[in-house]
This record gives C-alpha cells, sequence and structure tokens, in this order.
C-alpha cells in the first residue's frame, strides 16, 4: 500500500465497514471522504446521510445513497471525514475543502465521529505542514482581516493570512462566505487559539476541530492502523 490513494481507498473502506443498516451517517468533504461515500453505497444499505458539502451530497446522491438535511434527521450515529492535519490527542486541523463550517456542525452533531487520511496527516504537533483555514462572513472581510492578524499575533504567529482564491476569484463557501488561510507554523496552544479566533466579530468557523474524533483510521505500508484521543 504505497501511494497516498491507496491509502485514503483502504481507510475509506475500512469506515464503511464499520456502518450498520438503519444508521443516520455523516458524509465528510475531501479526496479521502470520496473513497468513504464510494465504498458506503457499494454496501447496499438502508441509510439516511448527512453531507458536509454540496459536492458530497451531489455524489452520495448520484451513488443511490438518500441524502437529508441536518436537523430534519434524528441525531446522526456517525460522522466519517477526513482531516488535513491530525495532532496529539486527536486534535485536527480541517478546511482545504472549503466545507468547515458545515462539517463542524455535522461533527458536533453526532454521536460517533471517524476521521481517516493517510499515513502523511498525522503530525507531532498541529501547524506545521497546512495552514489554518479561518472562515469569515464576506462583509467587511478586509476588516476581520486585520483583527485576525492582531489575534495571531497574540500566539507568536506572525505571517498574515491570506484570502484563499481560486482562478483569479476569492473561494466561496457553501454558505457565501470567504477563507482566510494562516501559515501557523506551529500551534502550541490550539485550545487557546481557537477560542480567540471564534470570539472576533466576522469569523464564523475555523478549522480546529478539537475533542470531536473518537477515532482515527490511518492508511500506511502496512495497512490500516487505529489511533484513539
Amino acid at each position: 500500500m504505497s501511494s497516498a490513494d491507496d491509502q485514503k481507498r483502504a481507510v475509506g473502506e475500512a469506515a464503511a465497514a464499520l456502518v450498520e443498516d438503519g444508521m443516520v451517517v455523516g458524509l465528510g468533504t475531501g479526496t479521502t471522504a470520496v473513497w468513504f461515500v464510494k465504498a458506503l453505497a457499494a454496501r447496499g444499505l438502508n441509510l439516511t446521510c448527512v453531507a458536509t458539502s454540496q459536492a458530497t451530497a451531489d455524489l452520495a446522491t448520484s451513488l443511490g445513497l438518500t441524502v437529508g438535511e441536518l436537523g430534519e434527521t434524528r441525531t446522526i450515529d456517525l460522522t466519517v471525514d477526513g482531516a488535513d492535519e491530525i495532532g496529539p490527542g486527536l486534535s485536527l486541523i480541517k478546511g482545504a475543502g472549503a466545507a468547515l463550517l458545515r462539517e463542524k456542525l455535522v461533527w458536533e452533531a453526532s454521536r460517533r465521529s471517524i476521521v481517516i487520511a493517510d499515513a502523511a496527516k498525522v503530525v507531532p504537533m498541529l501547524g506545521g505542514k497546512f495552514p489554518l483555514p479561518i472562515e469569515v462572513v464576506a462583509f467587511g472581510y478586509k476588516t476581520t482581516h486585520a483583527r485576525i492578524c492582531d489575534v495571531l499575533g497574540e500566539f507568536d504567529i506572525g505571517l498574515a493570512p491570506r484570502l484563499r482564491m481560486k482562478e483569479g476569484a476569492p473561494v466561496k463557501t457553501d454558505s457565501g462566505n470567504l477563507i482566510y488561510d494562516a501559515a501557523c507554523g506551529r500551534i502550541e496552544e490550539p485550545a487557546l487559539l481557537a477560542a480567540a479566533l471564534k470570539s472576533i466579530t466576522g469569523v464564523v468557523e475555523h478549522g480546529l476541530f478539537l475533542d470531536l474524533a473518537d477515532l482515527a483510521l490511518i492508511g500506511g505500508d502496512t495497512g490500516v492502523t487505529t489511533l484513539e484521543p
């Protein structure tokens, strides 16, 4: 199992095997979550799914899965999603797929959440490999940017976050918000940083997922291994 795609496929299939008939299942967003959705659909179970993005909802529907809205179903039994970084205690950075707000809403509504990833996503400390996404309201986003910079400075993060762009235009989330990506280097106090960012008027959500993952399935050269908080 040498390539990252092979590892992602393996963990997606392993996670799909944990789903039981009749469950309400949260479907993540991103390249690893795609493998899970495909493997889940192939099992042919009677499920209700809640998608964390429109892209995932479209994929699930095309594969024959039933997709409902968050709040229209009972509590989500199990959510499976990828991550950009997995740190100590299953602390996570998520948001490469620009779905961090919807992802966090689904994760927090779930009885159990499993993160799936290839081995390269496991890090000794958050922030070193992947920038931290911060979702902001489009109105006054430049003012919000200045406030974010002030908060990051308090945590000795000196680089200003960059507005996420695609094809010359700002990336917009499914909720119509914008995303700043903050290259943090090291996040030594993720809980304090998470609280400080969330307190900023104009910040909708951030990509620090703390105390939310119950289990991680990690794909490596020798197969799938599990990590617990």
